[in-house]
């Protein structure tokens, strides 16, 4: 007939209503595409792979009749695969998955206190005004009792628990727009 491609003949008889020809390039041609879905599909998986596999040949069984007679056949079969190899990472998404089992054992937590803490608390503090930094610092950082920090900044203790209990509600306002 030509010098073509056979798959190129069988897909022709297919298209034409033989059976027999569709089974013979189904048969031939799902171990070509199960390489080319495995080589550009490998962050997937096996069962993703076939998975995609299944999804190139049905998609070949719906559109075998868009395939130009007069073109090659395998630049389409492969374009159509490397098309559903594309969709299903689309559908997965950008995230990877991996058993945190693996890395248990491998990254143990510090033990102490979070070193980000420290760094968010004081951008906080920072935008306090002067006295009212003082007065998270020295409860909640140094620890001072409330005569201790009387003493130190010359006020009542009731004054220094109303002034304390002023900042921490800045802190807390602070705090909700930088979350925001």
């Amino acid at each position: 007939m030509n010098d073509t491609d056979p798959l190129e003949d069988l897909m022709r008889a297919a298209n034409r209503g033989d059976a027999v020809a569709y089974h013979r390039v189904l048969t031939a041609i799902t171990p070509i595409l199960r390489k080319v879905v495995r080589a550009r599909g490998s962050g997937l998986g096996t069962e993703g792979c076939e998975d995609v596999l299944q999804d190139v040949l049905l998609a070949i069984h719906r559109k075998r009749h868009t395939w130009r007679e007069d073109q090659p056949l395998r630049p389409w079969l492969y374009a159509i695969a490397r098309h559903k190899v594309v969709d299903a990472f689309r559908a997965r998404g950008s995230r990877v998955e991996m058993s945190i089992d693996d890395f248990a054992e491998g990254l143990p937590a510090v033990d102490g206190p979070d070193p980000t803490m420290g760094r968010d608390m004081e951008k906080v503090l920072s935008a306090l005004e002067p006295r009212e930094a003082d007065l998270v610092r020295a409860f909640g950082l140094r620890g001072e009792t409330t005569a201790e920090t009387a003493a130190r900044l010359k006020m009542s203790e009731g004054a220094v628990r109303v002034a304390l209990h002023r900042a921490l509600k800045s802190v807390a306002r602070l705090r909700k727009r930088m979350i925001e």
